[in-house]
């Protein structure tokens, strides 16, 4: 580790480290896909080993999907407790995509292998019966959180990547669910499918709302992972 990665961990890990002192468990919690058309928002909590090193390891958004994918490998294989928890497209219908990512995200924490004592979010409030520390730009802030991030990036689009098997015509190996010109497209030939959220279509092409995070690049080949199916 060279020494501009090293203290890049260090500023990363600031928080974490606080709580390893203390012996407090903590955990790092995020989500992804409150922004697409299509496909539920996925989120996971992640509690890193205390002094474990994942050098490279930032919010999801500023990294590439082999890089993404390699960090996930490297978290199962380092010791990192994940939970994984989401909300399909008809629990967002229901709540609302600011209240289903956070179910997602209170799920995620609940399937975790052993219960946090502390919880870091990326600035989203949960109901949980641990503190939780809603951290502004947290998966930048937070390795945990980013951590999180990752984790969630990768598992939804493998989610995205095995719909794209149900519904061909529609890309979503391609956008991941996201309002690109050719999922409107394919939208306006052969209308919404299941995995589609229709108060999100209802809204139209020129009212979508903002994508919480970025539209994804074309995704490589991916490894075999476990991975929790989405709830209706």
């Amino acid at each position: 580790m060279n020494e501009r990665d090293r203290a890049r961990w260090e500023a990363l890990t600031a928080r974490e480290r606080y709580f390893w002192a203390q012996g407090v468990r903590v955990a790092g919690v995020d989500e992804v896909g409150r922004g697409p058309l299509a496909g539920p928002v996925v989120a996971a909590a992640v509690i890193l080993p205390p002094g474990g090193t994942f050098c490279g390891l930032d919010d999801s958004k500023t990294l590439t999907p082999r890089q993404r994918l390699a960090l996930y490998r490297r978290l199962l294989d380092g010791g990192a407790l994940i939970g994984v928890g989401a909300a399909g497209p008809r629990t967002i219908e229901r709540l609302n995509i600011l209240r289903a990512s956070a179910l997602a995200m209170e799920r995620a924490v609940a399937a975790l292998p052993v219960a946090p004592d502390w919880v870091l979010t990326d600035a989203v409030s949960l109901r949980l019966s641990v503190p939780v520390e809603a951290l502004v730009e947290g998966d930048a802030r937070s390795a945990s959180v980013a951590a999180a991030s990752v984790v969630a990036k990768v598992l939804r689009d493998r989610y995205m990547e095995a719909l794209h098997a149900v519904y061909p015509a529609y890309g979503f190996d391609r956008h991941k669910g996201y309002a690109t010109a050719a999922h409107w497209a394919a939208l306006a030939r052969h209308g919404p499918t299941p995995a589609h959220r229709r108060t999100f279509l209802a809204r139209g092409r020129d009212g979508e709302p903002a994508a919480a995070d970025s539209p994804p690049e074309v995704q490589g080949a991916t490894r075999r992972a476990p991975t929790n199916r989405a709830r209706q």
